[in-house]
């Protein structure tokens, strides 16, 4: 079951993926490819990752882990099972035939359906390999590959469950994503949604489609209304066709869509990475957004039966009497490190705005933004702090960590 219709309303059942070896895998050469900034120390990684389950589990939210959930798919028959071990070797790029099967033996030979996943998630050297099957018919591909080369690159952002696919309603967008990194880490996404006895809803994305969009650009303002930002990693294009998936679909609610078109900059990579909800009337927001936004109105087109038929127009106001006329009440804006400019520069790329709401005016933020959590506290808000010092490495915040599976209504 999902059913999120709201940033704000009680958490009770939440995914998220504990960092794993995967981040073992990153290099300073690598860096830049796989997204990073920097290299996580692993072991710190996930005691910060543990802290932050914890503090869901404190607060009465059931955590369900992605590894897990794709364990429980794979378990369900050797078809799936197969099927998604060759799936993955496609998706990963190996197409000489020789690697093929020899990956394809190597996943296969993991009885344990969790290694298994984990496995795909850390990423696959040649050293890995059956040397003697590997040297039975030498190719030059052979002679001139490093042993070290990953045939399967690893996926270190997956600790960032919020991006691959976004909670609508009672469904799902299954996302297809900006970079082929990432883009492989909705492979998981899709065996869940399609398989999972608990999971499978409908999808009002599919990773097939052509046009990028990730999960951090989508917040649940309230059962009508849903903001999609225009960003880095999420296109026009693919909001016009979600919205579009959206209106066909008589169970959903939704009848209003605000796309927010912002910076096209890795600091503001998402919409939550600039404003989230975090109370009945209350947003915090980065103070650097102001001057740059636009926001357009999407409405069902005067032609239900239509495919292709959207009212879509600019709404030029600020954001704050945006979000008060659309929320139907007066909203606070409360600007990251309280507005100053170094200090909401700084403390924005260690994600301050990028807090997760887990009951209105209860939010759980890193403890290192230390000036933004202060004015949160000042405005009323109770704030529950966590140590990510190296989770923030990746430019991710507990919101980033997080994909609401059900809040209460």
């Amino acid at each position: 079951m999902i059913h999120v219709t709201s940033e704000i309303k009680p958490l009770r059942k939440v995914l998220v993926h504990r960092p794993g070896n995967e981040l073992l895998n990153l290099t300073p050469d690598t860096l830049e490819q796989l997204l990073f900034d920097d290299i996580p120390y692993l072991p710190d990684a996930q005691k910060e990752h543990e802290e932050f389950v914890n503090i869901l589990r404190e607060n009465n939210v059931e955590v369900v882990f992605l590894e897990d959930l794709v364990a429980d798919v794979l378990k369900m028959s050797e078809e799936i099972r197969e099927k998604f071990i060759k799936q993955f070797i496609y998706e990963a790029g190996i197409r000489t035939p020789k690697y093929k099967n020899l990956v394809f033996e190597y996943l296969n030979s993991f009885r344990d359906e969790k290694e298994l996943v984990l496995k795909t998630m850390e990423g696959i050297q040649i050293s890995e390999l059956d040397r003697k099957k590997r040297e039975i018919e030498k190719s030059l591909v052979d002679l001139v590959t490093e042993e070290s080369k990953f045939l399967a690159e690893p996926m270190p952002n997956l600790y960032f469950t919020r991006d691959p696919f976004a909670c609508i309603g009672n469904g799902v967008a299954l996302n297809k994503m900006y970079s082929v990194t990432r883009n492989r880490e909705t492979l998981y996404g899709e065996y869940v949604f399609t398989y999972h006895p608990d999971f499978k809803v409908d999808k009002y994305y599919d990773r097939i489609l052509p046009h990028h969009t990730e999960g951090g650009d989508v917040l649940n303002l309230n059962e009508h209304i849903l903001a999609v930002g225009i960003s880095q990693r999420t296109s026009a294009e693919a909001i016009d066709q979600l919205a579009k998936n959206i209106f066909k679909d008589p169970d959903c609610t939704i009848d209003t869509i605000l796309a927010f078109n912002i910076p096209n900059s890795r600091a503001f990579m998402h919409l939550d990475t600039v404003f989230t909800q975090i109370d009945h009337d209350k947003f915090t927001y980065h103070p650097g957004i102001m001057d740059t936004l636009q926001v357009f109105e999407i409405k069902e087109g005067n032609d239900p039966d239509s495919d292709e038929d959207l009212n879509v127009k600019e709404i030029n106001d600020s954001l704050e009497n945006i979000l008060s006329f659309y929320l139907d009440k007066e909203i606070k804006l409360i600007p990251c490190a309280g507005g100053d400019k170094v200090s909401a520069e700084r403390e924005q790329w260690n994600d301050g705005s990028n807090t997760l709401c887990i009951a209105p005016g209860v939010v759980i933020v890193y403890d290192r933004n230390n000036m933004t959590n202060q004015v949160l506290k000042e405005a009323g808000l109770t704030v529950l702090e966590m140590h990510g010092a190296e989770l923030s490495r990746g430019r991710g915040g507990p919101r980033c960590m997080s994909m609401p599976l059900i809040r209460e209504d």
